[in-house]
C-alpha cells in the first residue's frame, strides 16, 4: 500500500519532486526527506566510511549519528535524514572528507 494514496480518494496527496543522486533522475514526495526519499527508491547506501571504506547508510534517523551524510547540491557532510528534498535538488553519495582546502574556497 502507497502510503502517499488517500484511502478514500484513491489519489496521491503529495506532489511528485524530482531530484537527482548520483546523476540518476529520482522521484520524491513533497516534504519528505532526503533519507526517505532515497529509501523509497530502494538506495539504501549512502556513501562509504572514511577510515574502513565500508557501506553507510540511515541508522538513527533523527541526525544525530552523522551516519547518513551526503553531498547536496556540492555541500559536502549535509545530513540526509534532516534535508527536505527540493525540485531538481543534486545529491551525491558521501565517499570522503569534504573538500576544505579546494578552489572553492580561496586557496
Amino acid at each position: 500500500m502507497d502510503p502517499f494514496i488517500h484511502p478514500i480518494f484513491g489519489k496521491s496527496i503529495k506532489k511528485e519532486v524530482p531530484f537527482y543522486f548520483n546523476g540518476e533522475l529520482l522521484k520524491a514526495r513533497e516534504g519528505q526527506t532526503v533519507a526517505a526519499a532515497l529509501m523509497a527508491n530502494g538506495i539504501k547506501k549512502l556513501g562509504v566510511s572514511r577510515k574502513l571504506q565500508q557501506s553507510r547508510g540511515l541508522f538513527c534517523a533523527n541526525g544525530r549519528c552523522c551516519s547518513c551524510f551526503v553531498s547536496v547540491n556540492e555541500l559536502d557532510h549535509v545530513l540526509s535524514c534532516m534535508t527536505l528534498v527540493e525540485k531538481g535538488m543534486k545529491v551525491d553519495s558521501n565517499n570522503g572528507d569534504p573538500n576544505v582546502r579546494g578552489e572553492k574556497n580561496g586557496d
